[in-house]
């Protein structure tokens, strides 16, 4: 996974498929556990999420907005994006098309 600080307040991070997802996930959180800043998770390279991809998810997201920070979640695959109707996460994260398109999200809410 590539993490890096867009700038001083936003994380950008392009996941793999799994088995690397949960790791990356799980090294992400333990980041912005330390200290947080708002997140960008690219799926670009994600080809399908099972229940405990799912709940490292939820843990990211609990980290950040008990924190009081955002995660966006952007270029999220046709079959990912299933399961994510499927299972309501659709309407428990916030999904932006692309990465600038977070990005600028993120930037106007500030």
């Amino acid at each position: 996974m590539a993490i890096q600080d867009w700038s001083d307040e936003i994380i950008l991070a392009d996941v793999a498929n799994d088995p690397d997802f949960s790791d990356e996930l799980n090294t992400l959180a333990d980041r912005v556990k330390n200290n947080p800043k708002d997140v960008v998770v690219n799926f670009a390279k994600v080809k399908y999420l099972n229940s405990s991809n799912i709940s490292l998810l939820l843990k990211l997201r609990k980290i950040l907005i008990d924190n009081k920070f955002q995660l966006l979640l952007c270029e999220i695959p046709v079959q990912v994006w299933g399961v994510f109707l499927l299972t309501g996460l659709d309407a428990i994260f916030d999904v932006a098309e692309d990465n600038a398109s977070a990005l600028a999200s993120l930037q106007m809410n500030k």
